[in-house]
C-alpha cells in the first residue's frame, strides 16, 4: 500500500464499497478508507503519491487510476466517475486538482 497511516482493513472495505463501476463516490471512500481523518501532512504525502507525473497537480489521467493508488490491480474509475470527482475537487476551474484542493476535497 502506498499510503502509511491507513490500515489495510479499511482500505480494502473502501475499495469493495466501490468495486462495481459507477459505484465510487470520493466522499464516501476517504471516509471508509481512514484519510479524511488523517492530518494536514498525511493528506499532503497522499496527493504527491497519487500525483504521479510529479507535476503539482492531479489530473484527469491520475483521477482515472485512483484507486490504483490503494491496491494494485484495483479497477479504473469510469469517465463518468473520473469527471464527477475531478469537478468536485477543481474550484478554481483549470482542469486539475491542485494540493490544497485536494486537502479540502478530502476534509470535506
Amino acid at each position: 500500500m502506498s499510503f502509511s497511516g491507513l490500515k489495510d482493513a479499511e482500505v480494502a472495505a473502501a475499495l469493495d464499497g466501490c468495486k462495481d463501476a459507477g459505484t465510487f463516490n470520493h466522499k464516501k471512500f476517504f471516509k471508509a478508507c481512514g484519510l479524511s481523518a488523517k492530518s494536514e501532512a498525511e493528506v499532503k504525502s497522499a496527493f504527491h503519491t497519487i500525483d504521479q507525473d510529479k507535476s503539482g497537480f492531479i489530473e484527469e489521467e491520475e483521477l482515472k487510476l485512483f484507486l490504483q493508488n490503494f491496491k494494485a490491480g484495483a479497477r479504473a474509475l469510469t469517465d463518468a466517475e473520473t469527471m464527477t470527482f475531478l469537478k468536485a475537487g477543481d474550484t478554481d476551474g483549470d482542469g486539475k486538482i491542485g494540493a490544497e484542493e485536494f486537502a479540502s476535497l478530502v476534509k470535506a
